[in-house]
């Protein structure tokens, strides 16, 4: 099979013919359909979060499914899924008191560098986050898929794999936003637009959508945003507050990733708000607080790919896109092939599109 091979910090990544595994027990063969480029990637390609190489990148996806190991019986060849990097045991403490996506169990979910399941030249080409997505195929762990209807599109499922569920899921599961509340959200990327999404969802009454792009900021009003903030040109805590009253927000989301924006985010925090951090901070960066701010029961917490329990959630949230409610249509900026990657993740460097997604050419 083809793969996007990633090699070294700063290095395209190069498309090569890779060998796959044939699925053992509870483990199950794809066929890839779309897969999502996502910042989370492109923080590991810049350097700023560790990962052994030679790797295929890439976890949000949806597939098809070819082929499954001994013992599975959750899917059969031919059928949709989404995979998520939140693979799960069932029986770690975590899983069996609701935090399946803070498994422990380092024998299903795979430490980075411990999988054997593809080959390049010979030697083992290194899985990461337990999918792989970036490549024609994968093989996974039954666990780290959930069944779909057939008659969802494959693109707008493999939306729901990572950004969709995790902007959402921060907003009910990590914060729990009440409805007629009001929310703030730093960054309008795919994960910031879906947790403005998930607030209209909520029943927020007002939706400040913070982004420096122009063209983000006019999504998040088509999102469900109310208000939007250019933070080019503004001190977005005094913004923010100005719209407020002078209160501040009882939830605040930063998905960009800055430490700046952490620290706004808490910044803008009405007594008793709590910030929400989705974006991946670069490994070993230190945020700053001030300590009296705590004193009126401001919290900052983080969350794991929106707190999900994504066998649960993301049929729910296609049923949601049924709806219309869940706009996953407007998420999309356009599709490309595999070997047109490097440019895709070029594109999502400069800020310009939401989510590009690699068409495998999947019926």
């Amino acid at each position: 099979m083809k793969a996007a091979v990633f090699h070294a910090p700063h290095q395209p990544l190069t498309i090569e013919n890779v060998e796959i595994e044939k699925p053992k027990r509870r483990e199950v063969l794809l066929r890839t359909a779309y897969a999502g480029l996502c910042h989370s990637d492109l923080h590991f390609m810049e350097g700023l979060y560790p990962f052994p190489t030679p790797a295929v990148l890439g976890h949000e996806g949806a597939a098809v499914v070819e082929a499954v190991g001994e013992d599975v019986t959750y899917v059969k060849p031919g059928d949709h899924v989404i995979t998520c990097l939140s693979v799960f045991c069932g029986e770690c403490a975590q899983c069996v008191t609701g935090h399946t996506n803070l498994c422990e169990n380092t024998e299903v979910k795979l430490l980075p560098g411990a999988a054997r399941r593809m080959k390049w030249k010979g030697e083992v080409l290194n899985q990461a986050f337990n999918l792989s997505v970036f490549a024609e195929q994968m093989l996974v762990h039954e666990h780290a898929i959930v069944k779909i209807d057939k008659s969802i599109p494959l693109d707008r499922a493999a939306l729901v794999g990572c950004g969709v569920m995790t902007g959402v899921g921060a907003v009910f599961n990590a914060a729990k936003v009440e409805p007629g509340s009001t929310v703030a959200v730093i960054g309008c990327g795919g994960i910031g637009l879906s947790a403005v999404n998930g607030a209209a969802l909520a029943g927020a009454s007002k939706i400040i959508a913070i982004d420096m792009n122009p063209s983000k900021l006019e999504k998040a009003k088509e999102m469900g945003a109310t208000d939007t903030i250019n933070a080019s040109n503004v001190d977005v805590v005094a913004a923010v507050k100005d719209m407020t009253d002078g209160r501040g927000v009882p939830y605040s989301f930063e998905a960009i990733g800055l430490k700046s924006a952490a620290e706004q985010s808490f910044g803008m925090l009405a007594p008793g708000g709590v910030a929400t951090i989705i974006g991946m901070i670069p490994f070993g960066t230190k945020i700053e607080l001030h300590g009296a701010d705590f004193l009126r029961d401001r919290k900052i917490q983080g969350t794991s790919m929106g707190g999900n329990r994504f066998r649960v959630d993301m049929p729910r949230l296609l049923e949601l896109w049924r709806q219309g409610r869940l706009k996953l249509d407007t998420l999309i900026s356009g599709k490309i092939k595999l070997d047109q990657i490097n440019e895709g993740f070029a594109q999502l460097k400069s800020g310009a599109p939401v989510r590009n997604l690699i068409d495998f050419g999947v019926v």
